[in-house]
């Protein structure tokens, strides 16, 4: 922050504070920020004596997912966590446990979690009684591969049928898998967690149907589907299970996930997901999609939640639906930068992309904003044209007007000139146009007029078109046309040249003094005397000034001898900047830069 004083309160303003000059509410969290700045310090200073113990319940499975989660069973990072000192026997911790939630010691069985090598991460194995007589540092250290500073577990409790008593956990022998189950509600798109149950491996679903309508509140004689939640990365994987086969035989084991459903009959048709696989892969792939109209580009105009799979007529189906417009091929996508936080430059062609998840990415980011126009003729239409935004202007270079001039994209610039002479007020009927590429205050080039103009780009180049004066219709071979530019001198940068301005041509003939170069110059721009006595006058040759008295021949600087001039060789016009600061709206997609502010010491 920069603050000024003035120097007669700098001594009432810079001196010193007492505790007394502090009010008291201020003192009080000042002194709590400092309490909680050293527990911090104290906690990181001691962290290799704890050790983190997250525990996972039914409670915290049945609270996401569905909500917070759809795949696999919790989110650590949103479940309970105890900070035990590793020295700590995991004896002692369970009686933490029973301390803090009231479940005996003697009702808790606790389960290592393991990450697969699809990249799931489920409930492995439950910990042995010689595993609990242990450290909890060390059991950290032999269970956790990764070398996370945390111990992850799921703690097994099973309650009375009145819900009311934690019950002894029951035997278990190596027949015995631990399954975990979710609910799909197809009519309202819902997915639960309904609970676990111990299965046997020469079981068979068919064997657990009773107890799965129980856990879903179903009649007992409910028909079900049954499928394995195998995986979520890079694809959704979601099984049939056959209800006949055995536990062993479907190759089940201890963690899995079985997600069912109400067997549908006839109604399948009228349900957007009608199985827990479509629906998986629709929440998979879902993507709430920001759409900000491309001339108001940091402005949400609605937002649409859509699959990433969603084809390109799918999505600009949807975005004419939400605009009430009835040809969505009028609709003309833009992606978004991720880095400059800008519309890209380039839009998204007619069917150019696959899926929503194309238009969404960049580079290794995925973007959840796209930008659009609605357009005044069908997209593949106007893909067989050629847009350029051309501006027109007078003989005192200053800018009248902006055209966008469409035509097809085998035209020339010949074309884009009688297409533009209709749209212009010109000094007589067989005045002759040409268009010049600018950038950044100079000019770089004058189009041919049999260029093909689908090559042109005006995304980051001005194109500027004007009348060609007479006297430069047909130069003599004592004749030159020389760049002319406006520039300024940076004090605080070595004296570093800045151009501003519109740049223009003009012809200097070769004896022709500056003292009358700068009478027809004046004449042009129309600078009133005051003002233009201030100016100075120089030769620039790649940045560098040599300033000219009046009686120096111009043409003599400029030995190149091609017709129009390198634009780093140019007559300089140096005065002070006074037009007034705008951004050039010739494209909504260019990147404008403007002179950062300065302040100095």
């Amino acid at each position: 922050m920069l603050v000024y004083i003035r120097d007669c309160d700098k001594d009432k303003i810079i001196c010193n504070v007492d505790e007394k000059d502090i009010a008291e509410h201020l003192q009080v969290r000042l002194k709590k920020e400092q309490e909680e700045k050293e527990r911090k310090r104290k906690e990181k200073a001691e962290a290799h004596l704890y050790t983190i113990i997250k525990v996972a319940r039914d409670k915290d499975l049945a609270s996401q997912i569905g909500k917070d989660i759809f795949f696999d069973l919790v989110d650590h990072d949103k479940v309970p966590s105890f900070r035990i000192q590793k020295q700590t026997p995991f004896s002692v911790f369970k009686e933490e446990v029973a301390k803090e939630w009231g479940i005996p010691v003697h009702c808790q069985r606790f389960w290592l979690w393991a990450k697969r090598q699809n990249h799931t991460y489920r409930p492995n194995r439950p910990l042995t009684e010689p595993e609990e007589q242990q450290t909890v540092g060390h059991l950290k250290e032999a269970s956790n591969k990764a070398h996370n500073a945390e111990l992850k577990l799921f703690l097994e409790v099973n309650v009375s049928q009145d819900q009311l008593a934690p019950l002894r956990p029951l035997e278990r022998n190596k027949d015995d898998i631990l399954l975990f189950f979710k609910l799909y509600n197809p009519e309202k798109e819902e997915l639960r967690y309904v609970g676990r149950t111990f299965v046997k491996a020469g079981g068979r679903p068919l064997d657990i149907l009773e107890k799965l309508n129980e856990m879903a509140g179903f009649q007992q004689s409910e028909d079900l589907f049954l499928f394995e939640e195998i995986k979520f990365e890079p694809n959704v994987m979601c099984e049939y299970i056959d209800r006949r086969a055995t536990f062993r035989a479907s190759q089940l084991e201890d963690g899995d996930i079985i997600c069912y459903q109400k067997a549908f009959k006839e109604e399948e048709d009228k349900y957007r997901y009608p199985d827990v696989p479509s629906f998986l892969e629709y929440v998979r792939g879902r993507q709430v999609v920001h759409f900000r109209r491309l001339e108001k580009p940091k402005e949400d105009e609605f937002c649409l939640e859509l699959s990433k799979q969603h084809t390109y007529d799918d999505v600009v189906e949807k975005v004419a639906h939400q605009l009430e417009l009835s040809d969505p091929s009028k609709i003309r996508l833009t992606p978004h930068n991720c880095y400059s936080q800008q519309p890209k430059p380039q839009p998204i062609k007619y069917r150019g992309v696959e899926r929503l998840s194309d238009m969404l990415v960049h580079y290794n980011q995925m973007s959840d904003i796209l930008y659009f126009e609605v357009l005044d003729l069908p997209l593949p239409e106007l893909q067989g044209l050629k847009s350029l935004k051309v501006a027109f202007h007078n003989a005192k270079t200053e800018e009248v007007s902006v055209h966008n001039i469409r035509l097809p994209k085998q035209s020339t610039v010949g074309d884009v000139i009688n297409e533009l002479k209709g749209k212009v007020e010109l000094s007589g009927p067989i005045a002759e146009l040409r268009i010049l590429e600018v950038f950044y205050h100079k000019i770089y080039k004058i189009f041919p007029l049999v260029e093909k103009i689908e090559n042109i780009n005006d995304q980051y180049w001005t194109l500027r078109a004007e009348e060609i004066p007479e006297d430069e219709k047909n130069l003599g071979p004592q004749e030159r046309l020389i760049h002319v530019y406006h520039f300024t001198r940076d004090a605080s940068q070595t004296n570093m040249v800045q151009n501003f301005g519109e740049p223009f041509f003009l012809l200097v003939h070769e004896d022709e003094t500056l003292a009358k170069v700068k009478l027809r110059i004046q004449k042009k721009l129309q600078v009133p005397d005051e003002e233009f006595v201030k100016w100075k006058f120089a030769f620039l040759s790649l940045g560098r000034p040599e300033y000219l008295q009046d009686s120096d021949v111009v043409a003599t600087r400029f030995q190149k001898r091609d017709t129009y001039g390198a634009w780093e060789h140019y007559l300089g016009l140096e005065h002070a900047d006074s037009a007034p600061k705008r951004v050039h709206q010739l494209n909504q997609n260019r990147h404008t830069f403007e002179k950062p502010v300065k302040i100095y010491n």
